[in-house]
C-alpha cells in the first residue's frame, strides 16, 4: 500500500476514541493531530485545531457511543472547526454509529432519527464518512456523500481461526432469526454447523428463546452478532444452549455497548467468553466481566481503509480476500 503524501493527512481524535486513535496513528506512523476538546462550566463542547490545516485531507475519529448526544456533537463541532480551518478534505470516522437503531418508521409518529444525524453531519461540512458495522445497512442510503461501511469479521474471524483447532466440533448460533445471514457467513468462514435460535417477544421489555433449529449437543456455541446492548438477547440464548447439552458458549460482537443489565447478565451467563472489539472502549465499566471478555482491536483495519480513501485507492478489496465482509 503507498504511503506517498503521508505529510497532507491529518487524523483527529474525539474525546470518545482516544486510545484507538493512538493506536491508528501508530500503525500508520504518523502523529496524531494536534486539536483538544474542553467543556465550559454550563455543559457547551469547545474545539480547537492547535495545527495548520489547510488543503490537508482530515480525518475525525469518534465513536458516538454513551453519552451518545455529548459525542455526537463534539464530531460535529470538530468537522465544523475542520471545516472552517480550509482542510480539503474531511473524513468523519465513526466506528460505532450512535442512533443506527432508529433507521425507520416502524409505528406512527416516530422520527428516522438516524437519517437526522446523517443530514446533521452532512450540513457539519463532512465530505465522507467511514462506520464500522451499521446496525442497518440501508442507513449508507440516507447520505448524500460517499460511505466506505466497514466490517469487523476479519479480525473476529482471525482471532477464532487462530483457535480452531483446540475449539473442535463448532456450531454458529444466530441468536434469532434476523442474524442468520451473519451466523451463516462465519459458519462458512470457520467450518461448522449453523443453528438457530426460535426467540419470541411476549411483552416490550420480555423476550423469550424456548426452541432451537440445529443440533447443539456437546459443541461449542459460537453466537456473533453486531453489538450487544442490554445482553436479554443473547443470555437468554446462552441458558436454552447449555440445557440443549452444547459443551461451551461463546459469544462475540463488534460493538460492546453493554448497557443497562448487561454486565449482571454476562457475568451470570453460561458464556464461557465474550469477544469484541474496540469499536467502544472497554475499560473500568467492563470490570464485572474481566475475566471473560477479549478485546480485539481494529485499529490496522481503520488505518488501512483511511490509508487507502487518502490514496484514492479501493475501500471494498481490504474484504474480498480471507473472511470478507460481514453479508
Amino acid at each position: 500500500m503507498s504511503r506517498g503524501n503521508m505529510d497532507q493527512m491529518k487524523v483527529f481524535c474525539g474525546r470518545a476514541s482516544r486510545a484507538l486513535g493512538e493506536r491508528i496513528c501508530q500503525h500508520l506512523d504518523i502523529p496524531m493531530g494536534q486539536g483538544h476538546t474542553d467543556l465550559f462550566p454550563d455543559g457547551e463542547v469547545f474545539v480547537k485545531i492547535e495545527e495548520d490545516v489547510r488543503g490537508r485531507d482530515c480525518f475525525v475519529l469518534q465513536s458516538t457511543h454513551h453519552p451518545v448526544n455529548t459525542h455526537l456533537m463534539e464530531l460535529l463541532i470538530y468537522i465544523d472547526c475542520l471545516k472552517r480551518a480550509s482542510a480539503k478534505r474531511i473524513t468523519a470516522v465513526i466506528p460505532y454509529f450512535g442512533y443506527a437503531r432508529q433507521d425507520r418508521k416502524d409505528e406512527g409518529r416516530v422520527p428516522i432519527t438516524a437519517k437526522l444525524v446523517a443530514n446533521m453531519l452532512t450540513r457539519a461540512g463532512a465530505d465522507r464518512v467511514m462506520a464500522m458495522d451499521l446496525h442497518a445497512e440501508q442507513i449508507q442510503g440516507f447520505f448524500d456523500i460517499p460511505v466506505d461501511h466497514l466490517h469487523a469479521a476479519p479480525v473476529i474471524v482471525d482471532y477464532f481461526k487462530s483457535l480452531r483447532e483446540e475449539m473442535g466440533e463448532l456450531v454458529l448460533v444466530s441468536p434469532d432469526v434476523g442474524n442468520v445471514k451473519m451466523a451463516n457467513s462465519y459458519a462458512n468462514w470457520l467450518g461448522g454447523d449453523l443453528a438457530i435460535i426460535d426467540k419470541r417477544r411476549v411483552s416490550g421489555s420480555e423476550v423469550v428463546s424456548n426452541n432451537i433449529i440445529g443440533d447443539v449437543e456437546g459443541k461449542v456455541a459460537l453466537m456473533v452478532d453486531d453489538m450487544i446492548s442490554t445482553a436479554g438477547t443473547m443470555c437468554e440464548a446462552a441458558r436454552l444452549l447449555k440445557e440443549r447439552g452444547a459443551k461451551d458458549i461463546i459469544a462475540a460482537c463488534t460493538h460492546p455497548v453493554l448497557v443497562g443489565l448487561a454486565m449482571e447478565r454476562l457475568a451470570e451467563a453460561p458464556i464461557s467468553k465474550i469477544i469484541v472489539s474496540d469499536t467502544i472502549p472497554c475499560g473500568p465499566r467492563t470490570a464485572p466481566i474481566q475475566d471473560k471478555i477479549v478485546e480485539l482491536s481494529t485499529a490496522e483495519l481503520l488505518g488501512e481503509a483511511m490509508l487507502r480513501v487518502h490514496n484514492n485507492e479501493s475501500v471494498s478489496s481490504l474484504f474480498r480476500k480471507g473472511s470478507g465482509g460481514k453479508r
